[in-house]
C-alpha cells in the first residue's frame, strides 16, 4: 500500500507540473515573452506577451476559421495587421482596439505607409507584404508615374492617382498575361486607342 500511495502521489505531481508548464514557454511564468495559448472559446494565440496579455507580433486563429496576423497592444489587435476570413476576404491595414481603422485603396498595400514615412516626390519604397514601388508619391500615396511590383510576381508600370492605378499602364502577370491600356480605380478598362 505504501508503494501504491507513492506512485499515485508521483503521478499527480507529474500531471500538475505538465498542466502548469503547458501555458508557459521556455520556463516563462510571468506572462511575458513568446507563448502559445488556447482560450476557452477555442481561439489560439501564438506570439509575444507582455504582463500576461498579447503584446507585440502574434497570430490569433479563431474556431470559425478567421486568422489575424499582426501587431497586438494590451491584448487587442493594435497596429499593422491582416485578418483573413474563411470566405477568402482579407482586411489588411491599421487596427485599433480590435477593429480595422484604415486601409489605403488597393493596389497600394492597404494601411501601409512607405517605410521611410509619408511624403511627396520620387521614391523607392518596400512594404512589409513584399511589394515594391518605384515612382512618384503625393501625400504618401502613389500618384504620378510609377512601377509597382507585388511579391507574387505581378508588375504594373504606368500612371497612378491617389493610390490607384489610373490612366495609361501595363500589367504583366506571372503567367505571361499582359493587360495594357487604360486603367480606372485599379481596374483595366480597355486597350489604348492607337493614333
Amino acid at each position: 500500500m505504501k508503494g501504491l500511495s507513492f506512485s499515485i502521489s508521483a503521478i499527480i505531481r507529474i500531471a500538475f507540473v505538465g498542466v502548469f508548464l503547458s501555458g508557459c514557454s521556455a520556463g516563462n511564468d510571468q506572462g511575458t515573452g513568446t507563448q502559445t495559448v488556447t482560450y476557452a472559446d477555442g481561439s489560439k494565440y501564438v506570439g509575444e506577451f507582455k504582463e500576461g496579455l498579447p503584446d507585440g507580433q502574434g497570430t490569433l486563429t479563431y474556431p470559425d476559421g478567421r486568422k489575424y496576423v499582426g501587431e497586438f497592444r494590451g491584448g487587442q489587435m493594435n497596429g499593422t495587421g491582416k485578418m483573413t476570413y474563411p470566405d477568402g476576404r482579407v482586411e489588411e491595414g491599421r487596427w485599433n482596439d480590435g477593429k480595422i481603422a484604415g486601409a489605403s485603396p488597393s493596389p497600394q498595400p492597404r494601411g501601409v505607409s512607405p517605410q521611410s514615412g509619408q511624403g511627396t516626390g520620387m521614391r523607392t519604397e518596400t512594404y512589409p507584404d513584399g511589394s515594391k514601388y518605384v515612382g512618384e508619391l503625393k501625400d504618401g500615396l502613389f500618384d504620378g508615374q510609377g512601377t509597382l511590383t507585388w511579391s507574387d510576381g505581378r508588375q504594373y508600370v504606368g500612371q497612378f492617382q491617389e493610390g490607384q492605378m489610373n490612366g495609361t499602364g501595363k500589367m504583366t502577370y506571372p503567367n505571361g498575361k499582359i493587360e495594357e491600356g487604360q486603367w480606372k480605380d485599379s481596374k483595366f478598362i480597355g486597350a489604348s486607342a492607337s493614333p
